[in-house]
């Protein structure tokens, strides 16, 4: 008999073992799609990603810490020039010879323009961002600061650019120069630049510039003759390697190392986002192809 009773209880208590587990298994199989995807991990020392429809966070490492930003600055330079009222895109520059000396000098990323060449203001924004040139960046700090002097205009130029990053309300984010090359005083964080490049991207121009992989400017000689420049090719390699890449930019440099403000969409959903000090081109590639896969698999 009392065999017969512990049987029973011991019946008993296997079947609420087994419901116990059925249930832990099927909370387990639950929760699993959330958990399938595990954060990247990343070479650069920093990075950061969002979905750019509503700003919300889907990838950081260091986002917050301030590095410097190397040519990624340019795109503040670009911002800050399509935000100029009244612009006209073919309003024609002359390059000063100050152009080509600054970029010798700095032995700088450049466009090649030619002193003397009158170049539009949308051909200067091509050679800013696709080639990262240099060059491109001086003409049009000195065409759109104000001032009496080079000089005057160039800081006058930098200080618009402070002053759209405060008005994005940038707190770990300060601009020295119009291209990148600082004084020791240029930074920003992989969360600002990103915030910088969404609010970028609001501009048509901007977004058809950035997706562009590569342009040949047609530019007026002091004779008036017409030049076809040699083709600038996009710096961006996600543009040829990653699916639905359409942007962003990237930067170089001894302190700043590899950088890549990078952004690309699949469907409805775009993720846009930054890393910094990564260890190489490639790397930088790698780096922001992990957080791109990462992001658009959380965004499901």
């Amino acid at each position: 008999m009392k065999t017969g009773i512990k049987a029973s209880r011991l019946r008993r208590a296997t079947a609420v073992a087994l419901t116990t587990g059925a249930v832990l298994v099927t909370g387990a199989l639950a929760a699993a799609p959330a958990q399938a995807v595990s954060a990247p991990s990343i070479v650069a020392k920093g990075g950061y990603a969002m979905n750019n429809a509503n700003g919300s966070t889907l990838f950081t490492k260091k986002a917050d810490t301030r590095l410097s930003t190397g040519s990624t600055t340019k795109i503040m330079t670009a911002k800050v020039v399509l935000a100029q009222p009244n612009l006209n895109l073919d309003a024609k520059v002359t390059i000063q010879k100050a152009y080509s000396d600054y970029v010798v000098k700095n032995n700088a990323s450049q466009a090649h323009l030619i002193v003397g060449d009158k170049v539009t203001v949308r051909q200067l924004l091509y050679g800013l961002m696709l080639p990262s040139g240099c060059d491109a960046a001086y003409a049009l700090a000195d065409k759109f600061g104000s001032g009496s002097t080079r000089d005057a205009r160039v800081k006058s130029f930098i200080g618009k650019m402070n002053s759209a990053a405060k008005s994005l309300k940038l707190t770990n984010t300060h601009f020295d120069s119009f291209d990148g090359i600082g004084k020791g005083n240029n930074y920003s964080t992989p969360r600002d630049l990103t915030k910088i490049a969404s609010s970028a991207m609001k501009s048509s121009t901007f977004r058809t510039i950035v997706k562009t992989k590569s342009y040949t400017a047609k530019t007026v000689t002091k004779t008036g003759s017409t030049r076809t420049m040699a083709t600038w090719t996009n710096t961006n390699t996600l543009l040829g390697s990653y699916k639905g890449a359409i942007g962003v930019k990237t930067g170089s440099g001894p302190e700043a190392k590899y950088c890549l403000v990078f952004a690309a969409t699949r469907g409805s959903k775009t993720v846009i986002g930054t890393v910094l000090a990564s260890s190489s081109i490639n790397q930088r590639a790698t780096d922001a192809t992990k957080i791109l896969n990462y992001g658009f698999a959380r965004l499901g």
